[in-house]
């Protein structure tokens, strides 16, 4: 299993294995192929071995978006060595592709290329009479192969492909390709980006790490590459009204309003205008004194619930409002708080020791702690 961003020489590498190993090459594109074609090719390969042939190589291009039992039909044949299958995928491949196909496979990441490497091949692409466009005679100036490179985020196929728009778009007897032209056949930097894929997961946990780790730069930086993609609107709002809980909770109690406030402002200006909305809720979010003590505090309480043995309610605190309640002792010695000096009622309300929530000596939480040594005092009677 081949996997990495567009651009990086996945296809190429299989019609290399395939020149190298000296073996027949079929192709196959999970977009516009389904199980019947799988089994057509799969029962040439039966038969070309049948005849004394070697085995076949399959290529399936962007194999995450065969279904599971697109996928399933692959295994017998892949186990017995009918085919030998090369599959690519852009996606995560842990997510996208079979636990059992991906646990028979070898799997290979690809990296995205770096601007020095696409740079190279553009100019090889310029230079080549016979595969490249030299025969064109076209100059392409240093600033457009620099921008090219640098600007197609990796991925070759895009920086060449924009390359030769740009180059036949120009007389020979022009100033050639300038970086302004560049510019132009690119197009959209993040023409690229999938809303459904691993960007959208990578950038929503870079721009949600950079909040927590109080960057504001960073934070506006990566808010703006899933701006610039097309993100959702509505997963950008989701996402940080979970951040003012999970990781600034009581520091800044207004962060949670402040968030609410931006989802709804969000859906009730829309784009473009709401941008300005999300880039101000970022940066307050960036900013605001950080605590995950209300994060851990359920956390550890689940985990009791869950993991100890179940507290029974105490008969004082049991709903004493029906008939026969007071029979069974229910509300019995029950202390109402409000006629309580500081409003705190000297009494249990748990029967067991437990310490959930512990806020930080951060923000507003640092107050929270001197109410809470206040209050231990007032329920234990000192």
């Amino acid at each position: 299993i081949l996997s990495g961003p567009p651009g990086t020489g996945k296809t190429t590498l299989a019609h290399l294995l395939a020149i190298e190993t000296d073996s027949e090459l079929r192709t196959l594109s999970a977009v516009s192929s389904g199980v019947k074609d799988v089994r057509e090719v799969l029962a040439w390969a039966t038969d070309t071995i049948a005849s004394g042939g070697s085995r076949p190589l399959l290529f399936i291009d962007e194999i995450h978006r065969f279904s599971k039992s697109q996928q399933d039909a692959l295994l017998p044949d892949v186990e017995a060595g009918v085919v030998a299958l090369i599959g690519a995928t852009t996606s995560n491949p842990y997510f996208a592709v079979n636990g059992a196909l991906l646990s028979r496979s070898q799997l290979f990441q690809l990296e995205a290329l770096k601007p020095e490497d696409i740079r190279q091949l553009l100019i090889r692409a310029v230079g080549d009479h016979q595969r490249g466009l030299g025969e064109q005679q076209v100059k392409v100036q240093d600033d457009a192969i620099d921008y090219l490179a640098r600007a197609s985020e990796g991925d070759a196929r895009r920086a060449l492909s924009a390359l030769e728009v740009a180059v036949l778009s120009c007389k020979p007897d022009s100033a050639g390709v300038t970086r302004e032209i560049a510019i132009e056949t690119l197009g959209s930097r993040l023409g690229g980006y999938d809303a459904s894929g691993d960007d959208h997961y990578d950038l929503a946990s870079a721009l949600i790490k950079s909040m927590r780790g109080s960057d504001v730069d960073a934070s506006l930086y990566w808010l703006a590459r899933m701006l610039e993609g097309g993100e959702d609107i509505r997963f950008l709002c989701r996402r940080l009204v979970i951040l003012a809980s999970e990781d600034i909770g009581n520091a800044d109690p207004q962060a949670l309003g402040i968030a609410v406030a931006a989802m709804q402002a969000c859906e009730f200006i829309g784009l473009p205008e709401c941008q300005l909305t999300l880039s101000q809720t970022v940066a307050y979010l960036a900013l605001a004194p950080k605590s995950n003590a209300a994060t851990a505090a359920i956390g550890q309480a689940r985990r009791d619930v869950r993991e100890n043995e179940i507290v029974p309610v105490p008969k004082h605190l049991r709903d004493s409002h029906y008939q026969g309640a007071a029979q069974l002792g229910h509300g019995e010695g029950y202390q109402y708080s409000h006629h309580s000096e500081d409003g705190v009622a000297a009494q249990e309300y748990l029967g067991v020791d437990r310490t959930y929530y512990q806020p930080v000596d951060r923000g507003f939480e640092a107050e929270l702690r001197q109410r809470i040594d206040k209050i231990k005092k007032r329920l234990n009677g000192s």
